[in-house]
Formats: structure tokens, sequence, C-alpha cells
């Protein structure tokens, strides 16, 4: 870190904590001119005002945790470059990547280096000990563990720590993030896929923006309409027919009658277009969005992060949501 910043945050952190001393002190202060304790002069309903300070239990707390704010900052780093009286420091401390976080947290559970790794020892406890339960999870087929509740359940709650910030608690998705338990797959449903979808993520292959091609605006808004026609939704007829013979363009990824790449056996990520199941939303003007600006969807590979024997329970609890 520079020196300007060093300072820059040196001088933001002590001038809070020296700020909320002063205005303690301030707090503390009688301004009314009223002796504490006596009437202010209001009455309402009954209900007179006295000029009565700050409980001595707030206030005493209030400077206590001040008081706390600058010991912290004595012993530990939160001063810019000052690393504290105790030469704490986080056991990743400039890590860029999961590679470089393994390859230090093995060094410093080899040696006694002093660096504080207390997060990394408790994961490598547990390693310990449920270790040989993931592993005998990972002899069983997928479909079995499908089956057997206790390993759903041990599923759901590692879908629920990784996976339910995209696709939701329920699994059912949001804007953008597919819906896992209706069975409609982008790169397919079997075991296998949803396996290899968690172990090297998913990176769509990006549908371009359409506008242009389309001859703008009023093109977006028939092939719009032809798309929505597709799922029998009611359109304007005359804009679908117009874009009917265009829709050739788009045929090559989602198929000539809107099946989607996954119906014709390529795992190209394209949607079908003619089950009414929308991952940008299904409206007139979600789908326009759509082929005016292209889309392109990323899913991370989780296999650095879990491992594939935690995988694995998860692709069984996650095949077994739209297979009950």
């Amino acid at each position: 870190m520079s020196s300007f910043w060093s300072i820059w945050i040196t001088v933001l952190s002590l001038g809070t904590l020296v700020g909320c001393y002063l205005l303690l002190r301030w707090c503390l202060k009688n301004f009314a001119g009223v002796p504490e304790g006596e009437s202010m002069g209001h009455e309402f309903d009954g209900i007179e005002e006295l000029n009565n300070p700050l409980p001595k239990w707030w206030s005493t707390f209030f400077l206590i945790t001040i008081i706390w704010g600058f010991g912290y900052l004595l012993f530990y780093p939160g001063l810019g470059n000052w690393q504290g009286l105790f030469g704490w420091k986080s056991s990743n401390q400039g890590i860029m990547t999961i590679e470089e976080s393994k390859a230090l947290t093995a060094a410093n559970l080899e040696s006694d280096s002093g660096v504080l790794n207390q997060y990394d020892r408790e994961v490598a406890q547990a390693d310990e000990k449920y270790g040989p339960i993931f592993e005998a999870y990972a002899a069983r087929s997928i479909e079995d563990l499908a089956g057997d509740e206790e390993a759903r359940k041990v599923g759901q709650r590692l879908f629920l720590q990784n996976c339910a910030q995209c696709h939701g608690s329920d699994a059912r998705g949001t804007t953008g993030f597919p819906n896992l338990t209706d069975n409609d797959w982008l790169y397919g449903g079997t075991p296998a896929d949803i396996k290899h979808s968690l172990i090297h993520g998913r990176k769509a292959n990006g549908m371009m923006a359409w506008k242009s091609a389309l001859g703008g605006e009023q093109g977006v808004k028939e092939m719009a309409a032809y798309v929505l026609s597709l799922s029998g939704r009611e359109v304007n007829a005359e804009d679908a027919a117009k874009a009917a013979p265009k829709f050739a363009m788009c045929a090559a990824c989602h198929g000539p009658e809107g099946q989607g790449s996954n119906a014709m056996g390529i795992a190209l990520g394209a949607p079908a277009l003619n089950d009414n199941i929308w991952l940008y939303g299904g409206s007139q003007k979600a789908v326009e969005e759509s082929i005016r600006n292209g889309r392109a969807g990323v899913m991370p590979a989780w296999l650095d992060i879990l491992g594939e024997e935690k995988i694995h329970v998860i692709s069984a609890y996650v095949y077994s949501l739209s297979n009950k």
C-alpha cells in the first residue's frame, strides 16, 4: 500500500474514533438552560418532559467501545501499513488465486510458520472427519444417491451454501439463472450432464445482438412477436409473419421450430423457444431486449472449490429435484 493511502486510511480510522468521542462529549453537555432532572416546561396528555441526561450505562459503554477501538488498532492491522504490536496477518494475505491459496495453506499446515490459519486447520479437521462419508457417497451412482433421503439432505445443505445465491434456496432460479426443478435443461439433465456442468462450469457460446441484422427496432419487434408465437402466445400476426422467414438465422442454434439445441442433441446452451419457459423473462419487452442486445450466461466451475466428491452429492440432489 502506498504511503498516501496508508495515511488516508489511518486518518479516517482514527478520525472516526475521535469524532465519536467528541460527539459523546457534546451529547453529555446540558444546552437546554434547565437544570438536569427539572421540567422543560412541556406537557402533553399528562406527560411532562424532563431534562434528563443520557443514561449513565449507555454513555459508559459507548466510551468503552471507543477505547476498545483504539486498543484494537494498536495491536492489530487497521491503520494503513501499521502491522500492529502483535504482528498478526491473514494466512492468505496477498493471495490472488485459488491455486496460490491452496499452496500456501499446505505449507502453513506443514510448518510452524507462526501465521494464523485457524480456518485452514478447521477445514482440514472437517475433511478428516467427513471425508470418509463423502468417499462412500462418491462410490455410489448419482441415481442411487438421488433416492437416498440422507444423501439428499447432505446435497441440499451443500446446495444452499454454494448454489442458492444464484438459483435460489428452492432451486427455482430467477432472471438469468435457470430453474433446476422443471426438467428444462440448457445442457442436458442426465446425471452425467449435471455433474459435468458443476465440475467444469458453463460458458454460453453467447447470443449475438440482432438489431442490425434484423434492420433496426422494427425488425426486433417483429422477431419478438414470432418468437412468442412459437410458444402459443397471442401476438401481432402481421409482425410475426414478416419475421418468420428471418428466423432461419436463429434456427442454427434454437432449431427450426424453436425446440432448442438440447432437443437437437447439441449442447450449445441455446434454450427452447416453444415451451413458454424463459430464462431472461417472457414479456414482449424482455424478449425484445434479448434479441436487441444478445445474451451471454456464465456459470463458474466448482471442482477446485468443492472437489469432485461433494459435487457428486450436489449432482444427486439437483437430479432429484426434477425427477421426483
